[in-house]
């Protein structure tokens, strides 16, 4: 299952605050300063120089974060399991529809991967932030392999199928926030967080590629039930490999913090907590919004193809051009700039990444649909940035339910995002909803961008800063 654990001994890092109540409104922050350069880490391959000679080298960039031997242990059980995970959605849509005949219920499949995330979020985010993370994510690794354990029996009925494609879904969130949160450990909160996040990023993207791929060619050669059975494998290697590959640390939340409180009342407690701060929020909603515009040209990209007569081969290309955009734009993103620099594309990258979506209103061929959509992708390298701004605006103590309701937000907004593609694709022309999709979105982009601006710490009054001013907006 998709992420994370702490440093080695060899690693220095800045060790974590220590936890502390949640006050509410949060106290003053003060301004935040430039992230400045990695850390450094030191190669333990390389030997002490000699008198006189000259310093061993250090790793940069990528090279730095795998230069984190638990970053490996994350970052391997996240291939796995988004491995198992892509495969096992398409032979589980493959399952169902050989057992009903019934397209709606096929699609329901992949629908059913994106709707309980909100549930999952929300309610059992508190999660991530009352247990200790390894032990989180090893159980969360050892439950989906067990949901999916009990698909592969010929017994299962479509209901309990889907019903257990539901709670995959819904520990997802909780697993994906949890190791992102414990990323921050491993790696520091700086420019080190900041690469291993974008390489989890490119892994998922790859993942889509990777895996439909795979996962076809595995099913020409077994039943959809044994490519499920690969699922199983992968949810237990991922499970051994953050057992063994990464350091037990203690729950994130104090001991007394919430003392008898519910687990449902603590992750409603951090939602409300989050969402009730103005930089927070702003901050969540530029993850969100340009994601939930940016999927109309994929959940359109079947009836596209139709539209202008391409070929089934040319609906592969469609559904590809963004995710190699995005992954093209990230390694540039992030091998090529500074933490100064990325911090200071975020903003023009952000309000301009919907842009090329406006090709469409002209109805474009393969070849320009194509470019704008890898130009769609690309635009979402602003997230580098933006992801040390989130994690130096949130709490330590909040940090887990934050990214996990992060996540789940993120997914629950791109499957809307696709929902009203289509219903609006009913009413209009592709090429014009589609369109569409990149003026609205730029338009409320644009809006964020200005409420973001206004929420920086570095630029807000300080009477503002310090009373704490409009952070009590209920969540929406």
């Amino acid at each position: 299952m998709p992420t994370d654990s702490p440093a080695p001994a060899d690693t220095p890092r800045t060790p974590p605050a220590p936890a502390a109540q949640v006050p509410a409104p949060f106290p003053e922050r003060a301004a935040l300063p430039d992230p400045g350069p990695a850390p450094t880490l030191r190669d333990p391959d390389a030997r002490a120089p000699g008198p006189g000679g000259p310093p061993p080298a250090t790793p940069r960039g990528y090279r730095a974060v795998f230069a984190v031997a638990e970053f490996r242990a994350v970052f391997a059980a996240h291939l796995l399991s988004l491995l198992g995970v892509v495969v096992s959605e398409l032979a589980l849509t493959v399952l169902v529809y050989d057992l009903t005949g019934s397209p709606l219920l096929s699609a329901l499949t992949f629908a059913l991967g994106l709707l309980p995330y909100i549930v999952g979020g929300t309610l059992l985010a508190g999660v991530a932030d009352r247990y200790p993370a390894r032990r989180v994510l090893v159980v969360c690794d050892l439950l989906c392999a067990a949901c999916v354990a009990v698909m592969l029996v010929p017994a299962t009925p479509v209901a309990g199928l889907l019903a257990l494609r539901c709670l995959v879904a819904a520990i997802a969130p909780v697993f994906t926030g949890t190791r992102m949160a414990a990323l921050t450990d491993i790696l520091g909160e700086g420019d080190l967080y900041v690469l291993g996040r974008s390489l989890l990023r490119i892994v998922s993207q790859s993942a889509m590629l990777i895996g439909f791929g795979t996962g076809g060619m595995l099913l020409t050669v077994l039943s959809p039930r044994g490519a499920i059975t690969v699922t199983v494998v992968t949810f237990l290697c991922s499970a051994a490999l953050l057992r063994f590959g990464t350091q037990d640390r203690p729950a994130r939340a104090g001991i007394g913090e919430g003392a008898g409180g519910t687990l449902l009342k603590e992750s409603l407690s951090g939602a409300r907590l989050v969402l009730g701060d103005r930089r927070i929020r702003a901050l969540l909603l530029l993850f969100w919004l340009p994601a939930m515009f940016v999927v109309a040209p994929e959940a359109l990209a079947a009836p596209y193809a139709d539209a202008i007569g391409a070929s089934p081969a040319a609906l592969g290309l469609l559904l590809c051009a963004m995710a190699v955009g995005h992954i093209g734009a990230e390694l540039f993103v992030g091998s090529a700039l500074s933490p100064r620099n990325r911090s200071r594309i975020v903003l023009p990258v952000a309000a301009v990444g919907l842009l090329p979506l406006l090709v469409y209103a002209a109805r474009p061929g393969l070849p320009l649909a194509l470019a704008a959509l890898a130009l769609a992708g690309a635009g979402a390298a602003y997230v580098i940035g933006l992801d040390q701004w989130f994690v130096d605006a949130v709490p330590q103590e909040l940090r887990g339910r934050a990214m996990t309701l992060l996540t789940a937000g993120l997914m629950t907004v791109q499957g809307l995002g696709m929902a009203l593609a289509g219903l609006a694709a009913e009413f209009f022309p592709v090429h014009q909803v589609v369109a569409g999709s990149g003026i609205i979105g730029t338009v409320c982009t644009l809006l964020l961008v200005v409420e973001v601006r206004r929420t920086d710490p570095r630029r807000m009054p300080y009477t503002e800063e310090r009373d704490g001013a409009d952070r009590h907006v209920t969540s929406r």
